[in-house]
């Protein structure tokens, strides 16, 4: 159980923090929710105590360097399908909320805006899951975001 001032990950959302644990009525019976502030932009969502997909604590700094492995590894093909079928299925791996998952979906992004020109919502995509592991990994880790930001930069010249 998470308590009041932790970080927590909302899929779907990105990083957030525990606001408050407050118990309201739904269906006559009292149930248990989080209210998490969104920390890239200030919304706040209620996510029920017990939920299994609901949100999960940030990523433990032992974990940090398997996802810049995940980034650093370049030889992986690259989807080459319709931008419609390979959106899909990275909003998908996004909504997850695995961290090696959005780190995916950005490796495949930033290989192939080597290769063409990405769409505007290719380019949407790309910065969202950048800011998703950039924030997560910063407060995990207390790095500034501008060090994690420019480590990512430089695997992708």
């Amino acid at each position: 159980m998470f308590k009041v001032g932790d970080y927590v990950v909302c899929p779907g959302h990105g990083v957030g923090q525990v606001c408050s644990v407050e118990i309201k009525e739904l269906n006559g019976e009292p149930k248990g929710f989080y209210t998490i502030k969104v920390v890239s932009n200030g919304m706040k969502v209620m996510i029920p105590v017990d939920s299994k997909e609901g949100i999960r604590a940030l990523i433990p700094t032992t974990d940090i360097a398997g996802v810049f492995s995940l980034l650093e590894d370049q030889a992986v093909k690259v989807d080459m399908s319709t931008w419609n079928r390979r959106h899909r299925e990275y909003t998908l791996k996004v909504k997850t909320g695995s961290l090696l998952e959005i780190a995916d979906v950005l490796r495949q992004l930033l290989l192939l805006k080597m290769t063409k020109k990405l769409s505007f919502g290719e380019r949407k995509m790309l910065d969202q899951c950048k800011d998703l592991i950039v924030k997560e990994i910063s407060l995990s880790s207390g790095a500034p975001e501008g060090s994690i930001s420019e480590k990512i930069d430089s695997l992708y010249p």
